[in-house]
């Protein structure tokens, strides 16, 4: 039995042949499947090493039928050395054998899962009928946000700021061909939050940031906080945070690294499986502040390495690689590095 493996060449072919807003809206769905069954996974917090410069993390998570990990990185200051300032790949593995089944790029999937998450979470919690979303913040998660928000909740305007204006450039760019998508620029980030139904943050600087103040809340507001996912890096002044109803993924993950790390720990969170799966409610009035603290779980890449496996058996991508041993004899192991023909799957 050999691996799948989807590289980044293989991924960007699914998307080009299943489309960028489909895929999206297959990939939620394929989330909130997955949280929908919460209690069947066997979850923990993701295991970090930092450094100065950024950090390193593995995601694991485990079902009945099967079990996935993702290895992702985060180093803001990456890009002034030309590389991504996340990059990821990941593995999903049958639970029985241990076999991997697939192999796979996650820098561009992360992408699109955590979107995917942001616009499925503002779904269950914005005010209905939310089609005005500002979003701060316009680098490498910026379009992906936009696309979700647009495919699942039919937001139609989007105000932007930026304190680089290549970037805005960038997005702006890259968005024109959705014409049910108007962007506006704006000069700060007040400009851009006010009146808006959806408020995403999605800024890189590893600090304890203040992009969206009190001041700049209005009620009915939904916060959707992307940019802080590690210790010491968040973007919402603490009032701000303290005077929402707040929604997690995974409450022990997210009170180390999301903006709840301002809080005390007692702070009162509900996880967003709750409300997917009708144990608690959402949005409880037309006025109430909701925040979504996204920091990234892995069951979500779970689901997104599940859902690119189903995909691409389908349209008949990636390629079949020997990641693991396959021999005749499972227990000549050494055959393999004689090159013996006993060792062999294949002879020559």
């Amino acid at each position: 039995m050999s691996t799948r493996f989807i590289d980044v060449p293989a991924l960007a072919q699914l998307l080009q042949r299943v489309g960028l807003q489909p895929f999206i809206e297959g990939l939620a769905a394929a989330i909130e499947e997955d949280f929908r069954r919460w209690p069947d996974f066997d979850k923990t917090a993701r295991l970090a090493s930092h450094s100065p410069q950024g950090v390193i993390e593995l995601m694991p998570v485990a079902g009945p039928a099967r079990y996935a990990f993702k290895y992702v990185n985060g180093h803001p200051g990456n890009p002034a050395r030309g590389l991504p300032t996340v990059m990821a790949f990941g593995a999903l593995a049958d639970v029985d054998t241990g076999m991997p089944v697939l192999l796979a790029e996650l820098t561009l999937t992360t992408a699109l899962r955590t979107a995917a998450t942001s616009a499925l979470a503002a779904r269950a919690l914005a005010r209905p009928g939310a089609r005005r979303m500002a979003l701060v913040g316009c680098g490498a998660q910026a379009e992906f946000q936009a696309l979700a928000f647009h495919a699942l909740l039919g937001v139609a305007e989007l105000r932007v700021h930026d304190r680089d204006s290549a970037a805005v450039d960038k997005l702006a760019h890259n968005l024109a061909p959705w014409r049910g998508l108007r962007v506006h620029r704006c000069a700060d980030a007040a400009e851009a939050v006010r009146g808006a139904d959806v408020v995403t943050t999605a800024t890189a600087d590893k600090r304890h940031a203040h992009v969206l103040l009190p001041a700049m809340v209005e009620p009915g507001m939904h916060l959707n906080a992307v940019g802080g996912d590690c210790p010491g890096k968040t973007e919402l002044h603490p009032e701000v945070v303290r005077a929402a109803r707040v929604f997690v993924e995974y409450a022990p993950q997210t009170r180390v690294e999301g903006e709840i790390q301002q809080m005390p720990a007692g702070f009162p969170v509900t996880e967003l499986w709750q409300v997917l799966s009708g144990r608690v409610p959402g949005r409880t009035g037309a006025q109430e502040v909701t925040l979504f603290d996204s920091v990234g779980f892995a069951l979500e890449d779970y689901a997104a390495l599940r859902f690119v496996q189903g995909l691409a058996a389908a349209h008949g991508v990636g390629r079949e690689v020997e990641l693991v041993p396959q021999t005749p004899d499972p227990k000549d192991l050494f055959g393999l590095a004689l090159g013996t023909a006993a060792g062999l799957r294949r002879a020559a």
